[in-house]
């Protein structure tokens, strides 16, 4: 398999600040998921996205700069990507830049 692995800048604001790190990693698994995106299943016994975080933002606090990491099973743009994800995510966090990265 070929995985592309895409990173994401993305913001969180408004009400969502108040969201722990853990519901953000939920909304984005869900977001995915409703989205259609071919991001990479982990093997095991519970099979999850391949989304690394970059590190956890403190609670109450926004931000205009966190990042991600999504393992994709195929080539898909980063503009496509992004129109994608944004689409079923709340108001509050958005995808700002999505990139390939070597």
């Amino acid at each position: 398999m070929n995985a592309v692995k895409l990173e994401v800048r993305f913001c969180k604001k408004g009400l969502l600040k108040y969201i722990s790190h853990l519901d953000v990693l939920r909304l984005f698994h869900r977001a995915v998921k409703r989205a259609g995106l071919p991001v990479v299943l982990s093997q095991g016994f519970t099979p999850h996205y391949r989304i690394s975080f970059d590190k956890a933002l403190k609670l109450g606090v926004e931000s205009d700069n966190e990042k991600a990491v999504f393992t994709l099973e195929r080539w898909l743009e980063p503009k496509e990507f992004t129109v994608r994800i944004n689409e079923k995510l709340p108001e509050g966090i958005k995808v700002l830049e999505c990139r390939k990265r070597f």
